[in-house]
Protein backbone atom coordinates (compact mmCIF):
# COMPACT_ATOMS: atom_id res chain seq x y z
CA UNK A 1 0.00 0.00 0.00
CA UNK A 2 1.10 3.34 -0.86
CA UNK A 3 2.31 5.71 1.56
CA UNK A 4 1.13 9.20 2.22
CA UNK A 5 3.57 11.55 2.92
CA UNK A 6 3.23 13.21 6.12
CA UNK A 7 3.14 17.10 4.90
CA UNK A 8 0.31 15.69 2.10
CA UNK A 9 -1.75 14.36 5.15
CA UNK A 10 -1.71 17.83 7.00
CA UNK A 11 -2.34 19.50 3.65
CA UNK A 12 -5.51 16.96 3.32
CA UNK A 13 -6.22 17.75 6.49
CA UNK A 14 -5.95 21.27 6.62
CA UNK A 15 -8.23 21.15 3.75
CA UNK A 16 -10.94 19.86 5.66
CA UNK A 17 -10.94 22.09 8.28
CA UNK A 18 -10.80 24.77 5.76
CA UNK A 19 -14.15 23.14 4.17
CA UNK A 20 -15.99 22.28 6.82
CA UNK A 21 -15.12 25.51 8.70
CA UNK A 22 -16.22 27.80 5.25
CA UNK A 23 -19.69 24.81 5.50
CA UNK A 24 -20.19 26.42 9.31
CA UNK A 25 -19.71 30.14 8.14
CA UNK A 26 -22.16 29.51 5.10
CA UNK A 27 -24.86 28.16 7.85
CA UNK A 28 -24.20 30.88 9.85
CA UNK A 29 -24.24 33.64 7.11
CA UNK A 30 -27.49 31.84 6.76
CA UNK A 31 -29.60 31.76 9.50
CA UNK A 32 -28.30 34.97 10.29
CA UNK A 33 -30.23 35.56 6.63
CA UNK A 34 -33.41 33.87 7.59
CA UNK A 35 -33.26 35.34 11.19
CA UNK A 36 -32.94 38.82 10.05
CA UNK A 37 -36.14 38.28 7.21
CA UNK A 38 -37.92 36.36 9.86
CA UNK A 39 -37.47 39.89 12.44
CA UNK A 40 -37.82 42.60 9.38
CA UNK A 41 -41.16 40.94 8.59
CA UNK A 42 -42.56 40.14 12.18
CA UNK A 43 -41.58 42.31 14.45
CA UNK A 44 -43.70 45.42 13.09
CA UNK A 45 -46.51 43.10 11.76
CA UNK A 46 -46.69 42.14 15.82
CA UNK A 47 -46.64 46.01 16.62
CA UNK A 48 -48.94 47.36 13.94
CA UNK A 49 -51.70 44.55 15.08
CA UNK A 50 -51.43 44.44 18.80
CA UNK A 51 -50.05 40.78 18.74
CA UNK A 52 -49.14 39.53 21.94
CA UNK A 53 -47.06 36.69 21.26
CA UNK A 54 -45.67 34.52 18.08
CA UNK A 55 -43.73 31.71 16.62
CA UNK A 56 -42.22 31.37 13.70
CA UNK A 57 -40.68 28.18 11.88
CA UNK A 58 -38.44 27.89 8.76
CA UNK A 59 -36.79 24.90 6.84
CA UNK A 60 -35.31 25.79 4.22
CA UNK A 61 -32.22 23.89 2.66
CA UNK A 62 -33.11 20.81 5.12
CA UNK A 63 -32.79 22.97 8.05
CA UNK A 64 -34.95 24.19 10.43
CA UNK A 65 -35.46 26.72 12.17
CA UNK A 66 -38.14 28.42 15.08
CA UNK A 67 -37.74 32.06 16.28
CA UNK A 68 -40.41 33.15 19.03
CA UNK A 69 -41.46 36.21 20.39
CA UNK A 70 -43.66 37.97 22.83
CA UNK A 71 -45.83 36.32 25.47
CA UNK A 72 -47.99 33.63 25.30
CA UNK A 73 -50.55 34.54 28.27
CA UNK A 74 -49.98 38.29 29.33
CA UNK A 75 -51.26 37.79 32.73
CA UNK A 76 -48.04 36.69 34.21
CA UNK A 77 -46.27 37.41 30.81
CA UNK A 78 -45.67 33.85 29.99
CA UNK A 79 -42.89 34.00 27.21
CA UNK A 80 -43.58 32.24 24.22
CA UNK A 81 -40.88 29.33 23.62
CA UNK A 82 -40.79 26.02 21.74
CA UNK A 83 -43.24 23.76 24.35
CA UNK A 84 -45.64 26.88 23.28
CA UNK A 85 -49.72 25.34 22.05
CA UNK A 86 -50.79 27.60 19.38
CA UNK A 87 -54.36 26.94 18.20
CA UNK A 88 -54.20 27.06 14.21
CA UNK A 89 -57.74 27.08 13.63
CA UNK A 90 -58.59 25.91 9.78
CA UNK A 91 -55.23 25.12 9.24
CA UNK A 92 -56.36 21.92 11.09
CA UNK A 93 -58.52 20.49 7.63
CA UNK A 94 -55.21 19.97 6.56
CA UNK A 95 -54.59 17.01 9.06
CA UNK A 96 -58.41 15.84 8.54
CA UNK A 97 -57.44 15.84 4.89
CA UNK A 98 -54.54 14.03 5.40
CA UNK A 99 -56.20 11.35 7.51
CA UNK A 100 -59.07 11.24 4.87
CA UNK A 101 -56.69 10.54 2.32
CA UNK A 102 -54.83 7.60 4.59
CA UNK A 103 -58.34 5.81 4.69
CA UNK A 104 -58.12 5.85 0.96
CA UNK A 105 -54.60 4.44 1.00
CA UNK A 106 -55.78 2.37 3.61
CA UNK A 107 -58.57 1.13 1.28
CA UNK A 108 -61.12 1.74 4.23
CA UNK A 109 -62.44 4.37 2.03
CA UNK A 110 -62.95 6.07 -1.91
CA UNK A 111 -63.36 9.69 -2.24
CA UNK A 112 -65.89 9.02 -4.56
CA UNK A 113 -68.08 6.75 -2.19
CA UNK A 114 -71.18 8.89 -0.98
CA UNK A 115 -71.63 10.62 2.25
CA UNK A 116 -74.62 7.74 2.96
CA UNK A 117 -72.44 4.85 2.87
CA UNK A 118 -70.24 6.27 5.83
CA UNK A 119 -73.37 7.51 7.79
CA UNK A 120 -76.81 5.67 6.77
CA UNK A 121 -78.74 8.27 8.74
CA UNK A 122 -78.32 10.45 5.49
CA UNK A 123 -79.57 7.62 3.06
CA UNK A 124 -82.47 9.36 0.15
CA UNK A 125 -81.31 12.90 1.26
CA UNK A 126 -79.40 14.94 -1.27
CA UNK A 127 -76.41 15.08 1.35
CA UNK A 128 -76.25 11.40 1.55
CA UNK A 129 -75.75 11.44 -2.35
CA UNK A 130 -72.93 13.76 -2.74
CA UNK A 131 -69.35 12.73 -2.65
CA UNK A 132 -66.27 12.26 0.04
CA UNK A 133 -64.57 14.06 -2.54
CA UNK A 134 -67.43 17.28 -2.84
CA UNK A 135 -67.50 17.41 1.03
CA UNK A 136 -63.78 17.63 1.53
CA UNK A 137 -63.05 20.55 -1.45
CA UNK A 138 -66.09 22.38 -0.28
CA UNK A 139 -68.49 21.42 -3.19
CA UNK A 140 -71.25 19.64 -2.04
CA UNK A 141 -73.72 22.64 -3.45
CA UNK A 142 -74.08 25.29 -0.80
CA UNK A 143 -72.78 24.27 2.80
CA UNK A 144 -72.47 27.13 4.93
CA UNK A 145 -69.33 28.74 6.83
CA UNK A 146 -70.90 27.61 10.21
CA UNK A 147 -73.24 25.71 11.32
CA UNK A 148 -76.76 27.37 12.47
CA UNK A 149 -77.31 27.88 16.01
CA UNK A 150 -79.56 25.15 16.69
CA UNK A 151 -76.85 22.73 15.49
CA UNK A 152 -75.39 21.62 19.17
CA UNK A 153 -74.70 17.91 18.86
CA UNK A 154 -74.97 14.83 16.60
CA UNK A 155 -78.52 14.42 16.80
CA UNK A 156 -79.35 17.99 15.30
CA UNK A 157 -76.11 17.62 13.35
CA UNK A 158 -77.88 14.68 11.37
CA UNK A 159 -81.60 16.27 11.55
CA UNK A 160 -79.56 19.67 9.84
CA UNK A 161 -77.31 17.71 7.30
CA UNK A 162 -80.83 14.81 6.15
CA UNK A 163 -83.19 18.12 5.41
CA UNK A 164 -80.55 20.22 3.81
CA UNK A 165 -81.09 21.14 0.23
CA UNK A 166 -78.12 22.40 -2.12
CA UNK A 167 -78.48 25.72 -3.79
CA UNK A 168 -75.85 24.55 -6.16
CA UNK A 169 -75.10 21.17 -8.77
CA UNK A 170 -72.60 18.96 -6.32
CA UNK A 171 -69.02 19.86 -7.87
CA UNK A 172 -70.28 23.24 -9.52
CA UNK A 173 -69.33 25.96 -6.97
CA UNK A 174 -67.16 26.14 -3.96
CA UNK A 175 -68.25 27.32 -0.84
CA UNK A 176 -65.87 27.46 2.42
CA UNK A 177 -67.37 25.64 4.64
CA UNK A 178 -66.84 24.16 8.12
CA UNK A 179 -69.72 21.37 8.28
CA UNK A 180 -68.74 20.60 4.72
CA UNK A 181 -65.09 19.58 5.73
CA UNK A 182 -66.02 18.73 9.29
CA UNK A 183 -68.48 15.69 7.92
CA UNK A 184 -65.56 15.15 5.50
CA UNK A 185 -63.12 14.19 8.38
CA UNK A 186 -66.21 12.55 10.63
CA UNK A 187 -67.33 9.91 7.36
CA UNK A 188 -63.23 9.00 7.49
CA UNK A 189 -63.17 8.58 10.71
CA UNK A 190 -66.30 5.96 10.51
CA UNK A 191 -64.89 4.38 7.67
CA UNK A 192 -61.60 3.18 9.77
CA UNK A 193 -64.35 2.62 12.89
CA UNK A 194 -62.83 4.64 15.24
CA UNK A 195 -63.27 8.32 16.57
CA UNK A 196 -61.82 11.00 14.87
CA UNK A 197 -59.71 12.20 17.81
CA UNK A 198 -58.34 9.33 18.44
CA UNK A 199 -57.46 8.27 15.16
CA UNK A 200 -55.41 11.71 15.12
CA UNK A 201 -53.68 11.58 18.12
CA UNK A 202 -53.02 7.88 18.48
CA UNK A 203 -52.57 7.32 15.07
CA UNK A 204 -51.73 10.13 12.69
CA UNK A 205 -50.27 12.75 14.55
CA UNK A 206 -47.30 9.87 15.87
CA UNK A 207 -47.15 8.46 12.62
CA UNK A 208 -46.04 11.93 11.17
CA UNK A 209 -43.57 12.47 14.62
CA UNK A 210 -45.95 15.19 15.89
CA UNK A 211 -44.95 14.22 19.60
CA UNK A 212 -46.36 18.24 20.50
CA UNK A 213 -49.59 18.31 18.78
CA UNK A 214 -53.64 17.75 19.93
CA UNK A 215 -57.27 18.01 18.98
CA UNK A 216 -57.59 17.67 23.33
CA UNK A 217 -55.04 19.24 25.25
CA UNK A 218 -53.51 16.78 28.21
CA UNK A 219 -53.49 18.08 31.33
CA UNK A 220 -50.14 18.11 31.78
CA UNK A 221 -49.29 20.13 28.66
CA UNK A 222 -52.25 23.39 29.67
CA UNK A 223 -49.12 25.83 31.17
CA UNK A 224 -47.84 25.24 27.52
CA UNK A 225 -50.92 26.25 25.84
CA UNK A 226 -50.91 30.18 24.94
CA UNK A 227 -54.18 32.48 25.67
CA UNK A 228 -55.70 33.75 22.48
CA UNK A 229 -56.53 37.42 22.49
CA UNK A 230 -59.77 38.96 21.29
CA UNK A 231 -60.32 42.44 19.23
CA UNK A 232 -60.89 43.67 22.60
CA UNK A 233 -57.83 42.09 24.27
CA UNK A 234 -59.56 39.39 26.14
CA UNK A 235 -58.27 36.38 26.94
CA UNK A 236 -60.28 33.47 25.03
CA UNK A 237 -59.54 29.93 23.86
CA UNK A 238 -61.53 27.97 21.06
CA UNK A 239 -65.12 27.34 22.13
CA UNK A 240 -66.15 23.87 21.55
CA UNK A 241 -69.09 23.15 19.25
CA UNK A 242 -69.91 20.20 16.73
CA UNK A 243 -67.17 18.97 14.42
CA UNK A 244 -65.07 21.49 15.69
CA UNK A 245 -61.93 18.70 16.21
CA UNK A 246 -62.73 18.39 12.16
CA UNK A 247 -62.71 21.79 11.02
CA UNK A 248 -60.29 23.68 13.34
CA UNK A 249 -59.67 22.09 16.47
CA UNK A 250 -55.67 21.03 15.93
CA UNK A 251 -53.37 22.78 18.85
CA UNK A 252 -49.89 22.54 18.04
CA UNK A 253 -46.31 24.28 18.47
CA UNK A 254 -44.46 25.76 15.74
CA UNK A 255 -41.67 23.21 16.00
CA UNK A 256 -44.36 20.24 14.89
CA UNK A 257 -45.84 22.40 12.53
CA UNK A 258 -42.55 22.65 10.68
CA UNK A 259 -41.87 18.61 10.85
CA UNK A 260 -45.22 18.25 8.98
CA UNK A 261 -44.56 20.71 6.37
CA UNK A 262 -41.25 18.69 5.79
CA UNK A 263 -43.43 15.88 5.54
CA UNK A 264 -45.43 17.35 2.90
CA UNK A 265 -42.32 18.82 0.84
CA UNK A 266 -40.55 15.39 1.12
CA UNK A 267 -42.32 12.39 2.57
CA UNK A 268 -39.20 10.02 1.70
CA UNK A 269 -38.92 8.99 5.17
CA UNK A 270 -42.93 8.11 5.69
CA UNK A 271 -44.26 4.69 5.66
CA UNK A 272 -45.76 3.89 1.62
CA UNK A 273 -49.51 4.55 2.74
CA UNK A 274 -48.85 7.93 4.52
CA UNK A 275 -46.63 8.86 1.47
CA UNK A 276 -49.22 8.69 -0.74
CA UNK A 277 -52.00 10.21 1.96
CA UNK A 278 -49.75 13.15 1.80
CA UNK A 279 -49.54 13.04 -2.28
CA UNK A 280 -53.33 12.65 -2.53
CA UNK A 281 -53.84 15.67 -0.23
CA UNK A 282 -51.68 17.80 -3.02
CA UNK A 283 -54.28 16.91 -6.05
CA UNK A 284 -55.71 19.99 -7.42
CA UNK A 285 -59.30 19.12 -8.44
CA UNK A 286 -60.65 22.55 -9.93
CA UNK A 287 -59.28 25.91 -9.83
CA UNK A 288 -61.67 29.32 -8.45
CA UNK A 289 -59.23 32.11 -9.97
CA UNK A 290 -55.42 31.47 -9.87
CA UNK A 291 -56.08 29.11 -7.26
CA UNK A 292 -55.83 25.54 -7.21
CA UNK A 293 -58.27 23.71 -4.88
CA UNK A 294 -56.65 20.36 -3.18
CA UNK A 295 -57.84 18.63 -0.23
CA UNK A 296 -57.69 20.88 2.71
CA UNK A 297 -54.66 22.77 0.91
CA UNK A 298 -54.86 25.74 -1.53
CA UNK A 299 -52.08 25.97 -4.10
CA UNK A 300 -50.73 28.38 -6.75
CA UNK A 301 -48.22 27.99 -9.65
CA UNK A 302 -44.80 28.81 -9.02
CA UNK A 303 -43.38 31.39 -9.19
CA UNK A 304 -46.57 33.20 -8.46
CA UNK A 305 -47.60 36.69 -7.47
CA UNK A 306 -48.64 37.59 -3.89
CA UNK A 307 -51.22 39.58 -5.48
CA UNK A 308 -53.02 36.10 -6.14
CA UNK A 309 -52.75 34.36 -3.01
CA UNK A 310 -54.39 37.39 -1.64
CA UNK A 311 -57.23 36.86 -3.85
CA UNK A 312 -57.45 33.26 -3.13
CA UNK A 313 -57.84 34.36 0.32
CA UNK A 314 -59.90 37.40 0.33
CA UNK A 315 -63.74 37.75 1.77
CA UNK A 316 -65.33 36.93 -1.93
CA UNK A 317 -63.45 33.45 -1.89
CA UNK A 318 -63.68 32.70 1.14
CA UNK A 319 -67.27 33.91 2.54
CA UNK A 320 -69.01 33.82 -0.92
CA UNK A 321 -70.13 30.48 -3.62
CA UNK A 322 -67.70 30.90 -6.37
CA UNK A 323 -68.15 28.21 -9.72
CA UNK A 324 -65.14 26.35 -9.96
CA UNK A 325 -63.24 25.50 -13.28
CA UNK A 326 -62.66 21.37 -12.71
CA UNK A 327 -59.22 20.16 -13.81
CA UNK A 328 -59.82 17.18 -15.81
CA UNK A 329 -57.81 14.76 -14.76
CA UNK A 330 -57.28 16.52 -11.46
CA UNK A 331 -53.66 17.71 -11.19
CA UNK A 332 -51.28 15.00 -9.92
CA UNK A 333 -48.65 16.58 -7.11
CA UNK A 334 -47.36 19.00 -9.16
CA UNK A 335 -43.91 20.24 -7.54
CA UNK A 336 -43.77 23.65 -9.04
CA UNK A 337 -46.42 25.36 -6.85
CA UNK A 338 -46.82 27.29 -3.70
CA UNK A 339 -49.09 25.22 -1.17
CA UNK A 340 -50.75 27.41 1.46
CA UNK A 341 -53.88 27.25 4.24
CA UNK A 342 -55.17 29.83 6.53
CA UNK A 343 -56.57 29.34 9.91
CA UNK A 344 -57.79 31.52 12.96
CA UNK A 345 -60.02 31.16 16.09
CA UNK A 346 -61.20 33.97 17.92
CA UNK A 347 -57.91 34.09 19.71
CA UNK A 348 -55.16 33.31 17.13
CA UNK A 349 -54.45 33.41 13.65
CA UNK A 350 -52.17 30.71 11.31
CA UNK A 351 -50.26 30.58 8.45
CA UNK A 352 -48.60 27.66 6.34
CA UNK A 353 -46.97 28.43 3.40
CA UNK A 354 -44.26 26.36 1.24
CA UNK A 355 -42.73 25.84 -2.08
CA UNK A 356 -42.16 21.88 -2.84
CA UNK A 357 -39.71 22.14 -5.41
CA UNK A 358 -37.22 24.85 -3.59
CA UNK A 359 -37.97 22.88 -0.03
CA UNK A 360 -38.94 25.93 1.33
CA UNK A 361 -41.39 26.75 3.96
CA UNK A 362 -42.86 28.75 6.64
CA UNK A 363 -45.14 28.79 9.59
CA UNK A 364 -46.55 31.42 11.61
CA UNK A 365 -48.41 30.72 14.64
CA UNK A 366 -50.02 34.04 16.43
CA UNK A 367 -52.02 34.43 19.67
CA UNK A 368 -54.36 36.68 18.21
CA UNK A 369 -56.41 36.86 14.63
CA UNK A 370 -54.65 39.88 12.72
CA UNK A 371 -55.88 40.39 9.11
CA UNK A 372 -55.25 37.43 6.55
CA UNK A 373 -53.54 39.92 4.01
CA UNK A 374 -51.05 40.94 6.92
CA UNK A 375 -49.84 37.03 7.09
CA UNK A 376 -49.83 36.36 3.57
CA UNK A 377 -47.55 39.63 2.84
CA UNK A 378 -45.04 39.09 5.86
CA UNK A 379 -44.68 35.32 4.47
CA UNK A 380 -43.62 36.34 0.81
CA UNK A 381 -41.52 38.47 2.58
CA UNK A 382 -39.98 36.26 4.25
CA UNK A 383 -40.14 33.42 0.88
CA UNK A 384 -37.69 36.23 -1.25
CA UNK A 385 -35.31 35.76 1.38
CA UNK A 386 -35.60 31.77 1.74
CA UNK A 387 -35.21 31.29 -1.97
CA UNK A 388 -32.19 33.46 -1.91
CA UNK A 389 -30.47 32.16 1.07
CA UNK A 390 -26.98 30.54 1.46
CA UNK A 391 -27.63 26.65 1.99
CA UNK A 392 -30.88 26.60 0.21
CA UNK A 393 -31.24 23.50 -1.52
CA UNK A 394 -31.09 24.70 -4.99
CA UNK A 395 -27.47 26.10 -4.40
CA UNK A 396 -25.43 23.46 -6.41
Amino acid sequence: MKRIPVARIATIAMACSLFAANASAADSVGQRQIERAVNDAIRPLMAAHGVPGMAVAVTAGGKRYVFNYGVAAKEGRRKVDGDTLFEIGSVSKTFTATLASYGQARGTLSLADPAGKYLPALAGSSLGATSLLDLGTYAAGGLPLQFPDAVTDTRTMVDYFRGWRPRYAAGSHRQYSNPSIGLFGYLAASSMGQPFDDLMEKTLFPALGLAHTYIRVPKARMGDYAYGYSKDGKPVRVTPGVLDAEAYGVKTTAADMIRFVEANIDSAGLDDKLRRAIAGTHTGYFKVGDMVQGLGWEMYAWPTRVDSVLAGSSPQVVLEANQVSRLEPPLSSPADVLVNKTGSTNGFGAYVVFVPAKRIGIVMLANKNFPVPERVKAAFRILAALDGAPGRADTP
